[in-house]
């Protein structure tokens, strides 16, 4: 985050709280000039949308008025972990026979017949 964004904090925002990522939330002081209450995040390390856990995407975009934190502790046990977006990593998805696998071919396994008119 730049120096500007701190300071606008600092000046204008009230802490909310913070997520599993170490991101923090801050809503600010007045309305802004439709009446609502500004809501923003200070990323911790590189900025990526996608390192915001639901309950608190549904908090910035005003679908609820508190962050979903308690809901978050009544997980149920079928739910997944939030994994924020991968492209462009290490760690993104490749499918095999992809350039990307640095020469490792994906061999047919016979499935595919070519279609050759009669």
């Amino acid at each position: 985050m730049s120096l500007g964004t701190r300071i606008f904090t600092w000046l204008h925002g009230d802490y909310v709280g913070v997520d599993v990522h170490g991101n923090r939330y801050y809503r600010g002081r007045k309305p802004n000039r439709w009446g609502q209450e500004r809501r923003w995040v200070l990323y911790n390390g590189m900025p990526e949308a996608s390192k915001v856990p639901p309950e608190w995407h549904a908090w910035l975009h005003r679908i609820t008025d508190k962050p979903l934190t308690e809901r978050v502790a009544k997980r149920r046990t079928w739910q997944k972990e939030h994994v924020p977006n991968l492209t462009g990593t290490e760690a993104a998805y490749v499918p095999p026979g992809h350039d990307s696998r640095r020469g490792v071919e994906s061999r047919g396994k016979g499935e595919y017949e070519p279609w050759r008119p009669a």
